[in-house]
């Protein structure tokens, strides 16, 4: 198999101040490890290494670097292990390669896309992706691009799980079996605050209830007035 190409020069041991003299020169600094090697520090050209690298692989891409120092040149078998990227620039400041045996797994993280449309979604739940990125073990050669799994047939209440993954031969995932990676949830119940009702004036009510007292005081009934009467008509007599 072919893989893109990329030269790399030793560069002394850092110093203080040695990546920003890499850098103005129009070169960035990184570091080569793995395979019981000692890390190497190393010098290369940002716009080589980024147009060797796959679209959709990106730093899973399995690059020839073709290793130079004084003269001599060997070629190492490596992938981007860690990159670090100026926020503003978005160039590379610094970049760590690490060295792989074609015939040994490595361990990686790929993305996970959905596909489909979930039968709970139509039936108005919503589908939950637990992952985006799935960790797997693969030899150099076989990692895929992408892991995609078919959510149709997920009800309200259903789940993948990492067991239901299809993979490539030679491609196992980093999981446990029982990991749930995407599930149909039923929709959140709204909540309803119940507001009590105010009474409303002049509101006759109900039968057999109290009536509210008139403000400034209730008048008297007719009856309790009658015994004030009759003791006027005695005072007379």
């Amino acid at each position: 198999m072919e893989f893109a190409k990329v030269n790399v020069d030793v560069r002394a041991a850092a110093k203080k101040g040695a990546a920003r003299k890499v850098r103005m020169a129009g070169q960035v600094p990184g570091v080569l490890y793995g395979r019981k090697r000692e890390p190497i520090a190393v010098t290369f050209n940002e716009k080589e290494l980024v147009t060797s690298l796959d679209k959709e692989k990106r730093r899973n891409t399995v690059l020839k670097l073709t290793l130079r120092d004084a003269g001599k040149s060997e070629e190492v078998t490596a992938m981007v292990r860690d990159a670090q990227i100026n926020p503003l620039s978005r160039r590379l400041v610094h970049v760590d390669f690490l060295a792989v045996d074609l015939n040994a797994e490595v361990r990686v993280t790929v993305p996970l896309l959905l596909i489909g449309k979930a039968v709970g979604v139509t039936n108005g739940g919503n589908l939950h992706q637990s992952m985006h990125m799935v960790p797997i073990a693969a030899k150099p050669a076989a990692i895929p691009t992408k892991l995609e799994v078919d959510v149709s047939a997920l009800d309200i209440g259903d789940a993948l799980h990492a067991s239901d993954l299809k993979l490539g031969e030679g491609v196992r995932v980093v999981l446990d079996a029982k990991e749930a990676i995407a599930s149909v949830v039923a929709p959140k119940a709204e909540k309803v605050e119940e507001v009590a009702a105010a009474p409303v004036e002049g509101a006759v009510p109900a039968e057999g209830a109290a009536a509210a007292p008139a403000a400034g005081g209730a008048a008297p009934a007719a009856g309790a007035a009658a015994p004030a009467a009759g003791k006027k008509e005695e005072k007379k007599k």
